[in-house]
């Protein structure tokens, strides 16, 4: 059993792990503990969504449903390998499972066959939803197979638990199937991996392009790189996206972050320099 970490701990845990993280408004005190305890906590879990559409799908897994209220995880992994962090406390992801499994994850044990409901696994779990139809069908990129990996061991990291501590949703209650299309113990071995060696450390930073490059309106990964540092900085323009061209949004955006820096006037005109650059800390890409 553990401590559940604090929104701080846990984005340096993600982060250091080489998680490319967006944290979006609120998540820090997004959550059900009002309902029921939050930890102590003794794992990690994986959900797929049945939803497709990133945006969408972070939507729906903050502010969850007139039937079952947000947050529905603590972060939404995307197709693309990004983690949106969503809530911290008691989620609605789990539910009732079986105390045998949870047994089992404790003493990291092989798990046995769920049969019956008779825990609250919100208490227990962190809990991870990640983009896909669930069909057995959706493609699951790579990108996100690491990401769910580098996620579930940074949590495990943290607590100085092993890879047994990751369960999928299908293995806490027979009334779910998530996650479909990939095999937990594959996902295990990839958790074992990670932690059999040292963290890969902070994502490296991308270094500042000149102002000339976004006067020619590129398109580049870089460019949705910087869009999601906004996003995460509260200083978005978007109606959606970012995406990989530079766009009007993409400069509106980058002046509500020069302007959240103290700039005015002309230093906030959404054209990027070396200082404010810097200080947005775009990863690498």
């Amino acid at each position: 059993m553990a401590t559940p970490l604090t929104a701080t701990a846990l984005l340096t845990a993600l982060r250091a792990e080489g998680v490319a993280v967006v944290e979006h408004p609120g998540w820090r005190t997004h959550n059900r503990n009002a309902k029921g305890p939050w930890g102590p906590v003794n794992g990690v879990m994986i959900h797929h969504t049945v939803t497709s559409g990133t945006a969408a799908t972070v939507a729906l897994c903050s502010a969850g449903r007139s039937d079952l209220p947000g947050p529905l995880c603590h972060g939404v992994i995307a197709k693309d390998g990004t983690v949106h962090l969503v809530g911290n406390g008691r989620a609605n992801h789990a539910g009732s499972g079986d105390s045998a499994v949870l047994a089992a994850v404790v003493a990291e044990h092989a798990l046995p066959a769920p049969h019956r409901q008779d825990t609250d696994g919100n208490t227990r779990f962190y809990g991870f939803e990640c983009e896909n139809l669930g069909n057995g069908k959706d493609p699951w990129p790579e990108a996100q197979l690491t990401a769910i990996a580098r996620v579930s061991a940074a949590i495990c990291r943290a607590h100085g638990w092993g890879a047994a501590s990751v369960i999928g949703h299908r293995e806490w209650t027979n009334q779910k199937i998530d996650p479909a299309g990939f095999t937990m113990a594959s996902l295990r071995s990839r958790v074992s991996g990670l932690l059999g060696r040292k963290t890969s450390g902070p994502a490296p930073l991308a270094p500042f392009p000149g102002a000339d490059w976004f006067h020619r309106a590129p398109k580049s990964a870089l460019v949705t790189a910087m869009g999601r540092r906004l996003v995460a900085e509260g200083c978005s323009a978007y109606a959606e996206g970012p995406g990989p061209q530079w766009t009007a949004a993409d400069r509106a955006s980058y002046a509500k972050w020069q302007r959240k820096l103290g700039y005015s006037g002309t230093d906030a005109d959404g054209w990027p320099g070396a200082t404010s650059w810097r200080a947005l800390k775009v990863p690498a890409v």
